[in-house]
């Protein structure tokens, strides 16, 4: 038979199929079509059993295609499909993705499907697909409010008008901006623009410079572009400024009335050198075999009342942003440096959790009180570490009167990090990045932030105290705001599970539900073998981000049930929050006008908080890896170890031991044709066999540094053997 009769029955064929596909369709879409199993369907449509094959596939990618859905029972029904509301993510190559409430799973627009939609835009979404792989594809049928209303670029300057390009790589079109509307911006200026047209058919969106931000290559410039492009709010409005002028700059007696008076409680704070807003001080004494744990919390609500142009100011900001050249608070510094700070030799009114803790790490008592407190010694972690770790005769000497407590402290810690593991509790300790910067702003040196017995005692003694606030309320059925962390999805935790098992490694999964154990497991079986790094990187993917809510659902992460943040008022407005409900408890205050209060303005503040704290994130990102791309400019040439921390189908990513991330392209990978493995997160050699996986150490050189765009190329050093 030839070549083109065989091509004439393969159409026929095709047609035949998609006529049935119709058919079949059709038939389940009918007003007066009920759910039916394929049994009863191939009955009803006269299917024989050497056709049934087919009907399995036709079904199969029907579903596939978003156009019906099968129930648990195994009943086909035409889909159900409705619009729904998400937060439109663009892509620099013209496709995106719709975020929605509440769900991990994102869905896919195709660029031709994007409808005029810009990133950060609320729109309306409906499903038009469901790939094989079971990732959604969809339509965008409306723009519901724009997100962007204001965009930082670089200006540009023509003959008769000028344009913005936007720094983010996300928005995708130029900006036109007409003569007369640049307000004085030149060429090579980082400005700030906001829209007053937005594009529409063939033409740009149109827009006015409303700030000048600087020349590109100022000192300053660039990370003030970070904060204005992440709606970061810099100065506090005259009205707040004032209302924390007035707050006074010492504690009263008549602030000190009623108050529990522990100020000759031996006390210290423990914190970075350069901190300055000081919102938590421990205390420790023994009774018995048992450790008497004092965590003492700046009392922020006590100059912060509810509803006030300070209260309302935070709330808007949500969290304090730490940036790698400056804080932006959430209080004006007047309050959050000043008498809310736990400053050394000065009375100061506290929230205190004082908990009677057992050898095995148990709470045995607590009391939650407002006291007035003293800090004895203002110490630092560096100092704390010399002392414990270091045994430093000079640094022991030098705080002999505290040592003890010291050491008790370190004792309990143990105790208390040996207990939450124990029961499962999760710690990636992977490295933060420390920027180290000139007087100019310039990178100098960049690092992991250390991570001592110092700053470990801290964390443990806060954790603590956050666990006994959370318990204690839930108890009282009183609203509040937990920080809770889901269960991670499972099919990410599938995925896990199928790679480990390439190394021997297995999860137990029971019930459909993995406990917390089975990761720390995971975890200490891998310490210190090759496959660590990328079984640890892996393992952090697969979880989920951690939030405010109102429900007390949980913390994965912890393996505890009940948890909030209680230890951070000045920085943090959840931990602000429910300092109030607290004080209102102790003092007798709390009565069912409230309680409907609290639960009518909980739900929002939970989510509120929880977005800006995604914000603050992204931002202070942002800002570290702008600052390490300067950093690596002008090293061009130089070669560095590294290790493997991510593998797409573009490249390798390679960091280094400074924490300093950058790109190995694939197609720069010359020495052999690589095929991508997506399961097994590697590239394979197709003559030479060579393997390049998540975890692997490799040598690479700096190739090219484009600050612009934020990127850092490296090519493979390879072996000459």
């Amino acid at each position: 038979m030839s070549n083109k009769k065989k091509a004439i029955i393969r159409e026929m064929v095709n047609e035949m199929y998609e006529k049935r596909k119709k058919i079949i369709y059709d038939f389940v879409c009918d007003d007066i079509y009920v759910p039916m199993k394929i049994k009863e369907l191939s009955i009803v449509l006269g299917v024989s059993k050497e056709d049934r094959p087919m009907l399995d596939k036709i079904l199969a990618e029907l579903i596939d295609e978003g156009k019906i859905e099968v129930s648990k029972r195994g009943k086909y029904s035409k889909c159900k499909t409705k619009a729904v509301e998400g937060t439109f993510v663009a892509h620099p190559r013209g496709f995106g993705f719709v975020e929605l409430e509440d769900e991990d799973e994102d869905i896919f627009i195709p660029a031709d499907d994007v409808n005029g939609a810009m990133h950060n835009d609320k729109v309306e979404v409906i499903i038009s697909k469901v790939t094989s792989g079971k990732r959604r594809e969809g339509k965008i049928l409306k723009i519901i409010e724009r997100g962007m209303k204001q965009v930082v670029c670089s200006y540009e300057q023509s003959a008769n008008f000028g344009f913005a390009v936007p720094e983010n790589i996300k928005f995708t079109s130029d900006i036109f901006i007409p003569n007369g509307k640049n307000k004085g911006a030149i060429a090579g200026d980082k400005v700030v623009v906001e829209i007053t047209k937005y594009a529409q058919n063939d033409r740009k969106p149109e827009g006015k410079v409303v700030e000048v931000l600087g020349h590109a290559g100022e000192a300053g410039t660039d990370i003030l572009a970070i904060i204005r492009a992440n709606g970061l709010p810099e100065e506090f409005p005259e009205k707040v400024e004032k209302q924390a002028v007035r707050v006074a700059s010492d504690v009263s007696e008549a602030d000190m009335n009623g108050r529990m008076d522990i100020r000759d409680w031996q006390m210290v704070t423990i914190d970075g050198e350069d901190a300055k807003d000081l919102d938590d001080a421990v205390s420790l004494t023994m009774e018995g075999e048992n450790y008497k744990l004092g965590v003492h919390i700046a009392d922020v609500t006590n100059y912060v009342q509810e509803n006030s142009a300070l209260d309302k100011e935070a709330i808007k900001r949500g969290t304090s942003v730490y940036l790698v050249d400056r804080v932006i608070p959430m209080l004006p510094r007047t309050l959050s440096n000043g008498i809310c700070s736990l400053n050394q030799g000065e009375n100061r009114l506290a929230l205190s959790c004082i908990m009677t803790i057992n050898p095995k790490g148990e709470v045995i008592d607590h009391k939650i009180a407002e006291t007035v407190i003293k800090v004895d010694r203002r110490m630092s972690y560096t100092s704390v570490k010399k002392i414990l770790e270091d045994k430093d005769e000079s640094e022991i000497e030098k705080y002999k009167e505290l040592v003890p407590m010291f050491e008790k402290m370190a004792e309990l810690a143990n105790i208390l990090r040996k207990r939450r593991m124990k029961r499962g509790a999760i710690d990636f300790d992977f490295p933060e990045t420390k920027v180290i910067l000139d007087e100019a702003g310039k990178p100098v040196e960049i690092k992991p932030y250390d991570r001592n017995t110092a700053t470990k005692l801290i964390e443990d003694f806060m954790l603590i105290a956050n666990e006994t606030v959370a318990t204690e309320f839930f108890w009282q059925d009183i609203p509040f705001l937990y920080r809770t962390h889901e269960n991670p999805d499972e099919e990410k935790i599938e995925r896990l599970s199928t790679f480990i098992n390439n190394f021997g490694y297995m999860l137990h999964i029971s019930r459909d539900e993995l406990h917390p154990k089975e990761l720390q497991k995971l975890l200490q079986k891998i310490e210190g073998t090759d496959e660590e790094p990328l079984i640890s990187r892996l393992t952090l993917r697969s979880m989920k981000q951690a939030k405010y809510t109102t429900e007390c659902t949980g913390h994965f992460g912890l393996a505890t049930k009940y948890y909030c943040h209680f230890t951070s008022p000045i920085r943090r407005y959840p931990d602000l929050q429910i300092h109030r409900i607290i004080k209102e408890t102790l003092r007798g205050k709390y009565n069912e006008a409230r309680r409907e209060h609290y639960e009518g303005i909980l739900p929002n503040i939970a989510k509120q908080t929880s977005e800006l704290e995604r914000r603050a994130d992204e931002a202070e990102r942002e800002t570290i890896k702008l600052k390490k791309v300067e950093f690596m400019e002008g090293k061009e040439g130089q070669e560095y170890e590294g290790v493997i921390s991510g593998v797409t189908e573009w490249g390798i990513f390679v960091e280094l031991e400074n924490t300093v991330e950058g790109l190995v392209r694939v197609a720069n990978m010359s020495d052999d044709f690589y095929y991508y493995d997506a399961e097994k997160y590697m590239f394979y050699g197709e003559r030479t066999h060579k393997e390049y996986k998540l975890g692997q150490k490799v040598k690479v050189r700096l190739e090219k540094v484009d600050v612009k765009m934020r990127t850092i190329d490296f090519e493979l050093v390879l072996d000459e053997k």
